[in-house]
């Protein structure tokens, strides 16, 4: 039987945790922003200027929606609390856990692997 090492796990959920990540950030991006931006286009609100195809206003947006009190001067989070559904809640939640999650494998995989050589 194949006995796999500390290591080999590690690695092996930080790959799962990060193909969870990369499904998260593709349906939240394709699924909430973009219905967010299209009915605040239909409001006359432009998008940031500053986002132009580098995808940060998918961590804003998900912020905004995951922790209510967050109030960013950078954007519109009335307009985007406004269109709001639901489910783009449900999977801004599950982007912003996925994020934290794969961050913490990564600090740990680092800390407990690679800086010790």
């Amino acid at each position: 039987m194949l006995e796999l090492s500390t290591e080999s796990w590690m690695a092996i959920l930080f790959f799962i945790a990060l193909c969870i990540w990369c499904i998260t950030t593709f349906l939240f991006g394709r699924i909430s922003v973009k219905h967010i931006q299209s009915e605040m286009a239909k409001e006359g609100i432009a998008p940031p200027v500053w986002d132009k195809g580098i995808g940060t206003i998918i961590v804003t947006y998900s912020l905004i929606m995951v922790f209510p009190k967050l109030n960013p001067i950078i954007i519109d989070f009335e307009a985007v609390r406004r269109h709001t559904r639901k489910k783009d809640k449900k999977l801004a939640s599950l982007y912003v856990a996925s994020s934290a999650i794969i961050f913490i494998i990564g600090v740990t995989i680092y800390y407990s692997y690679i800086s010790d050589s």
